[in-house]
């Protein structure tokens, strides 16, 4: 489950509060609707230097972030991929919040229903807390893979919802995205243009469709994250295509994961590859720290950035980029969670929790 971040660019990088249902929000992080302003930090611009006598050039070189805007500049300027356009999104019913039974352990944010802030200390485990942790991520791919089975076309959101719910407590678990901040459902469930958090409903799906199914589970004190993105019955070729290429940033991106690495070379990795077949990287949702808490730093930024920090050995966090086949830009439904592209194309998720180790990153949940 992706954390929310915002992208303007201004002079200046600095990180930002900002409020969401009236309630101020810490600089560190927000989820969800709020935002961190990550602005395209000191741009001096291409610089040029005429000499009058021969005309000499001397051009500084384009940082990161300048480069991320003008390769996102030309992509707008380009003409969208074409692609079988679905129906418009339409909310359906949502049914009421599924019971859980007291004895299986549940998280502290279920106390408030105002997004927790997003803690500031990364998660690093020792063996005891690896062992958990693997074992929280082993039950949240088993349910994503069975999750995966349900989807056909006329089946609902609502459908799939109920049955990752009962899996999971079947399993002695809590599905952590229920109760968060006030999420009515046990699990995201993402179709055609929704980008991510979207909540299951009576919405029976179509052929054609593509959704995204986001799982979480708190186990034994841990919370395992992953999502990935399914065909419903004959999809185009071009969307198909956005999907395939979606799971393969995030693959791109583990694999330059390890002690020592540093975070930005996730979003350079990921923009190198979604940028050679004219996909968009949203900039406005990111991965992030988890482990016993369900949202903690670092903040995982999927796109070009000079954001500095390194991984450190025993570090877990979740890496999960979204692609769009035409314009990054999105709007949020008044139930301030279902997120859209704004002019309706289709975009793609795929997302693992991964274990940063001397020589490498595991994947913790493995499909």
């Amino acid at each position: 489950m992706a954390v929310a971040a915002t992208v303007s660019h201004p002079s200046s990088l600095q990180l930002s509060s900002s409020s969401i249902h009236g309630e101020r929000l810490s600089s560190s992080a927000a989820f969800m609707g709020a935002t961190l302003n990550f602005s395209a930090s000191a741009f001096s611009g291409k610089r040029v230097r005429f000499v009058q006598k021969n005309f000499t050039v001397v051009s500084k070189k384009l940082s990161g972030l300048e480069e991320a805007m003008r390769i996102r500049r030309e992509r707008e300027l380009q003409s969208i991929t074409p692609f079988k356009r679905m129906p418009p999104l339409r909310r359906g019913k949502v049914s009421a919040r599924l019971p859980v039974p007291d004895h299986i352990p549940k998280p502290p944010y279920l106390s408030s229903t105002l997004l927790p802030e997003l803690s500031s200390e990364p998660q690093i485990h020792d063996s005891e807390g690896i062992a958990r942790m693997k074992a929280a991520c082993e039950l949240a791919a088993r349910v994503l893979d069975y999750a995966g089975t349900l989807v056909r076309p006329s089946a609902t959101t609502d459908e799939i919802d109920k049955a990752v719910h009962k899996m999971i407590i079947d399993a002695g678990a809590y599905p952590s995205p229920l109760g968060y901040g006030g999420f009515p459902k046990s699990v995201c469930t993402s179709v055609n243009e929704c980008m991510c958090h979207g909540i299951p409903d009576s919405r029976q799906l179509q052929k054609g469709d593509i959704i995204n199914i986001d799982v979480t589970v708190f186990l034994n004190g841990y919370h395992g994250d992953t999502s990935k993105t399914f065909l419903c019955g004959d999809v185009c070729d071009a969307t198909k295509r956005l999907v395939k290429v979606t799971e393969e940033c995030m693959e791109r991106a583990i694999a330059v994961c390890k002690d020592g690495a540093s975070f930005k070379k996730i979003g350079k990795r990921i923009s190198e590859h979604a940028e050679k077949f004219g996909f968009g990287v949203v900039d406005r949702f990111v991965g992030h720290g988890v482990g016993t808490v369900f949202h903690s730093e670092p903040i995982i930024l999927h796109y070009r950035n000079d954001k500095p920090g390194c991984m450190v050995e025993g570090q877990t966090f979740t890496i999960e980029p979204i692609l769009t086949m035409g314009s990054i830009e999105c709007k949020t439904w008044d139930d301030n969670w279902t997120t859209l592209t704004v002019n309706g194309s289709p975009a793609a998720q795929f997302e693992h929790t991964i274990l940063i180790t001397r020589t490498g990153a595991e994947i913790l949940t493995k499909y």
